[in-house]
């Protein structure tokens, strides 16, 4: 680990431990929920079962749509949990909860009535963590080298 490094997580907030459980829980649901669509796990029905359902909805390509909406939803979670990519895997993520929100479950707010509420608060906390950042305790801050570092909104030349 190189003196940049440990310089850097000494000064972790309060904010950072926060944006840390919330990338961490929102991560993980999302893994969860793009297992199931790409892999079939812990219930799920696959790509084949997520196809038809979206096929049934009136997606176009609906094998490509859920290929890319699994794929948002696991390859995000795993953003979201390492804080690595995050904000470039957030905009596909984000955008597929909106169309969940709106195309499927826009018939209804509340989640008793297979409303919007679950999907849009997963779309609107994603969008929110691509706007403030992952914070600083990520994976790429625990290498040991790394030639750039993500602040707020930009990329700066890590501290040597």
């Amino acid at each position: 680990m190189n003196e940049a490094s440990a310089k850097e997580r000494a000064g972790v907030t309060a904010a950072d431990v926060g944006l840390f459980l919330i990338r961490a829980i929102v991560g993980v649901v999302f893994l969860y929920h793009g297992s199931q669509k790409l892999f079939g796990l812990f219930g799920g029905h696959g790509i084949s079962g997520t196809a038809g359902f979206m096929g049934q909805m009136g997606f176009p390509l609906p094998t490509a749509s859920a290929v890319a909406a699994g794929g948002a939803e696991f390859l995000g979670g795993v953003a979201l949990l390492t804080g690595v990519a995050m904000r470039l895997l957030a905009v596909p993520l984000a955008f597929t909860m909106y169309v969940a929100a709106f195309a499927v479950h826009g018939s209804a707010f509340g989640l008793q009535n297979s409303g919007m509420e679950y999907a849009l608060t997963l779309a609107v906390v994603v969008t929110g963590l691509a706007l403030t950042g992952a914070g600083r305790l990520t994976l790429a801050g625990y290498l040991p080298s790394r030639r750039f570092s993500s602040g707020a909104g930009r990329l700066q030349p890590a501290a040597e």
